[in-house]
């Protein structure tokens, strides 16, 4: 069973706080548990809630770009029932660099970029930090949703230790990353498997779908602002002239209304895709780096393994020594490497199938919501201009 989140909305009575509260079944580990085998040995049981608060006083944001965690938990692998700590954005970089060092098998979820969210200009404005909040709460709940990742004590020390010594982390990944660079320089893979170089193709061929919808909602939204600052010029020279015609003044000011109403509607609109819906792209293109990242690092392993059984079938032939252990724990270690990325791509495809569902879903929403609001309004100023007819159709015959 993969593990579940039960997210939901609890706004802080506080106005001095945004909440988002996640909810997640934590794990039991299952006897002769190995992050090598299949999920099915995980057992759920207990429960974790996180609660992530963000301080709305945007001034404050500026000197102190953190956030504070309340932590409750009934998960045996944390010493106590409660926590608190403070978190900034490189400490959600820590923890994804741990996890790619110590689960280099396994996809990392992404972070939102640090300073660049596309459709939010400001850093400090309200829209970047509730957009920014949302996408670092979803980090969260991705590696906490994952089987082994949930598991790793560095997840462990992100929500419960006052220091995460990041220095000594990043010292550690720079020497993992020379290692790579090594296997990588000393061992060429001869061919990727057929089901890996499928993956390859279709994040290929996924990003470019990715990358012209997001220019185009780029040009979209360029073109909305565009348009909607020309219709609140546009409505305001109607109110205008209906201050000198007494005659025209309630059809007028009618058609003033109507496009107030149509500029809130697309403003709301253009908030949706610029909040929503562009980060959400953004996301899985990133992600899309991150399960190239590993592919890469697959094939490394098996490159590694193929230069290693070839130099040791050439020994065996010479003098007929045994194939050697450290190519048994290569090839093993291959074998692993295929499971786990198999798995991490289907949980992949599973949630990126929802979360798109859910997106056009919420998008075809808004184009609804926007084009009835836009609807309605104009369906009222025929009914004043029918009621003003009627209105001077009746003067004329009394005055005749």
């Amino acid at each position: 069973s993969p593990l579940l989140f039960s997210p939901s909305s609890q706004p802080s009575s506080s106005s001095s706080l945004n909440s988002v509260t996640s909810s997640f079944s934590a794990m039991e580990i299952s006897p002769g548990f190995s992050p090598w085998k299949s999920y099915n040995t995980f057992a759920f049981s207990a429960i974790v809630s996180l609660l992530l608060m963000l301080p709305s006083d945007l001034k404050s944001c500026r000197r102190v770009a953190s956030k504070t965690f309340p932590i409750k938990t009934s998960r045996i692998e944390f010493d106590l029932p409660d926590y608190s700590v403070r978190r900034r954005y490189q400490d959600f970089d820590w923890l994804r660099i741990k996890l790619e060092d110590s689960q280099p098998t396994h996809l990392i979820p992404p972070l939102p970029e640090k300073f660049v969210m596309k459709g939010v200009v400001d850093r400090f404005s309200e829209e970047f930090v509730e957009t920014r909040m949302k996408a670092l709460d979803k980090f969260l709940k991705r590696v906490a949703d994952h089987p082994v990742l949930s598991f790793n004590p560095h997840l462990n020390a992100f929500l419960t230790a006052k220091d995460l010594n990041k220095r000594q982390g990043l010292a550690l990944l720079t020497k993992v990353g020379e290692s790579v660079k090594h296997v990588a320089g000393g061992y060429k893979i001869r061919a990727r498997p057929a089901e890996f170089c499928a993956m390859g193709e279709y994040l290929d061929t996924f990003s470019q779908k990715l990358g012209t919808i997001d220019r185009i909602a780029q040009r979209i939204l360029r073109e909305q602002s565009e348009y909607l600052t020309e219709l609140r010029q546009y409505g305001a020279v109607y109110s205008s002239w209906a201050g000198s015609e007494e005659q025209l003044q309630r059809p007028l000011e009618g058609v003033a209304g109507c496009v107030t109403t149509s500029c809130g509607a697309l403003e709301d609109l253009s908030d949706n895709m610029s909040q929503d819906f562009l980060p959400v792209l953004r996301e899985y293109v990133l992600y899309i780096e991150s399960m190239k990242n590993v592919l890469r690092k697959r094939d490394q392993v098996q490159a590694e393994y193929e230069g290693r059984l070839e130099a040791a079938v050439l020994r065996k032939q010479e003098d007929r020594t045994p194939i050697p252990v450290e190519v048994e724990k290569c090839q093993d270690k291959v074998e692993c490497f295929n499971a786990d990325l198999k798995a991490d791509w289907e949980r992949w495809q599973r949630n990126k199938r929802q979360d798109f569902k859910q997106l056009l879903t919420g998008m075809a929403d808004k184009n609804i919501n926007y084009y009835e609001k836009c609807q309605a309004a104009w369906e009222s100023l025929i009914t004043l201009l029918q009621e003003k007819q009627t209105e001077d159709k009746t003067s004329e015959t009394e005055l005749n």
